[in-house]
C-alpha cells in the first residue's frame, strides 16, 4: 500500500509539473480555430484575419475550420468536447448568448463547458425599409407600426439570429407589434426588403450600404450608441426615435473549459495588441467594425450579462426555436 501511494503521488506531481511546462511551450503544433457557420460571414472572415495575426506573432498555423449547422450548436459542441490544452479554439458571436436561452436541449452550456478568451470586434446594424413605405424616419416608422399593428414586417436571417433579436428588442423597447418573417439566409432576407416582399430588416451596416447607396432600402437609423463610419449621416436609433435602443454584432474566442490559465491569458495578450494595431483598426473602421478589448475576466462577465439580456427579450416575446 506505501508503494501504492507513493506512486500515485509521484504522477500526480509529473502532471502537474507537466501542464505548466505543456502551456510554456503552447503553441507546439498547428491551432484549430473553429467557426461554427459557414465560409464568407463575419465570422469567417475575421477568423481568418486574427488567425493569420496570431500565426505571424506565434509562429505556428491557425486553422481556420467551419462547421456549421444547427444554428451554431455543431461547431461549438465539437470545441465543448475538445482537449483542454489551447489547441482547439471557438470564433462565437451573440448567436451564443441568445442561443443559451433559445434552445433548451444544447449538448453543452456555454458557460460551463468553455472559457472566455477575448473578444474581437463589433459592428453595428441598420434599420432599413423599402422605399415603398411611407415613412421617412425612425418616428414615422414607428407611429406607422403602432397603427397598424400586425400588419407590418420585418425580415431575419432566421430565428434567434442577432438579427432576429434585434427585431424583438426593437419591438418590445418601441411598443410596436410587427410580423417576423424569418430567411434562409441574410441574402435572402434582403432581397425581400429590396422587392417590397416585407417592410423592414435590421442588418450590417456594410451589407446594406451599398443598397442604401443604390436607392433601393432607405435606412431609417444606425443601432451603434455613435454615428456608424460606414453610414456617418444616419442617425442612432437612440437620436431617430428609440431611446436607448441598441443592438450590435460582436465577435470573440472560447477555449474548452479547463485550458491553462497561461494559454488563455497569452492569446488574451496577443489579441489585444492585434485588435490594437493601427492599420487593423483603419481597415475595420471602413468595414463598420469596432475592435473590442478586455481581459478573459472581464469577458466572462460581458458574456453573462448578453445572456441576461437576451434571456429577458427571449422570454418577454415568448420566442421560440424553429
Amino acid at each position: 500500500m506505501r508503494w501504492a501511494s507513493k506512486l500515485l503521488f509521484a504522477t500526480a506531481a509529473v502532471f502537474a509539473l507537466a501542464a505548466p511546462a505543456a502551456a510554456q511551450s503552447w503553441p507546439a503544433k498547428p491551432v484549430r480555430i473553429v467557426v461554427p457557420f459557414g465560409p464568407g460571414g463575419p465570422a469567417d472572415v475575421y477568423a481568418r484575419q486574427i488567425g493569420h495575426e496570431l500565426g505571424e506573432v506565434l509562429k505556428q498555423q491557425f486553422v481556420i475550420d467551419n462547421k456549421p449547422g444547427a444554428g451554431a450548436v455543431v461547431g461549438t459542441d465539437i470545441v465543448a468536447k475538445s482537449a483542454p490544452d489551447g489547441y482547439t479554439l471557438l470564433m462565437m458571436s451573440n448567436t451564443h448568448t441568445t442561443n443559451e436561452t433559445l434552445l433548451a436541449t444544447r449538448p453543452y452550456s456555454l458557460m460551463r463547458d468553455l472559457v472566455a478568451v477575448a473578444p474581437v470586434n463589433s459592428s453595428d446594424l441598420v434599420i432599413v425599409v423599402n422605399p415603398e413605405v411611407k415613412a421617412r424616419t425612425l418616428r414615422e416608422f414607428i407611429a406607422l407600426a403602432k397603427a397598424e399593428p400586425g400588419k407590418l414586417a420585418y425580415a431575419s436571417s432566421g430565428p434567434g439570429t442577432p438579427y432576429h433579436m434585434a427585431g424583438e428588442l426593437f419591438k418590445a423597447m418601441t411598443g410596436t407589434d410587427m410580423l417576423h418573417v424569418p430567411h434562409k439566409s441574410s441574402g435572402e432576407a434582403r432581397n425581400a426588403v429590396i422587392g417590397g416582399h416585407v417592410q423592414m430588416m435590421i442588418d450590417a451596416v456594410t451589407a446594406m450600404k451599398g443598397h442604401v447607396d443604390a436607392g433601393q432600402v432607405r435606412a431609417l437609423a444606425t443601432t451603434g450608441q455613435k454615428h456608424s463610419a460606414v453610414l456617418p449621416d444616419v442617425p442612432t436609433a437612440d437620436e431617430a426615435g428609440a431611446p436607448g435602443y441598441e443592438a450590435t454584432i460582436w465577435l470573440g474566442l472560447m477555449a474548452p473549459a479547463g485550458t491553462p490559465r497561461e494559454i488563455v491569458d497569452k492569446l488574451n495578450a496577443e489579441i489585444t495588441k492585434i485588435v490594437a494595431k493601427p492599420a487593423v483598426r483603419e481597415v475595420w473602421a471602413r468595414q463598420g467594425a469596432v475592435p473590442m478589448s478586455m481581459t478573459p475576466a472581464a469577458f466572462e462577465a460581458y458574456l453573462k450579462g448578453d445572456i441576461d439580456k437576451w434571456a429577458k427579450v427571449i422570454r418577454e416575446a415568448g420566442i421560440k426555436a424553429q
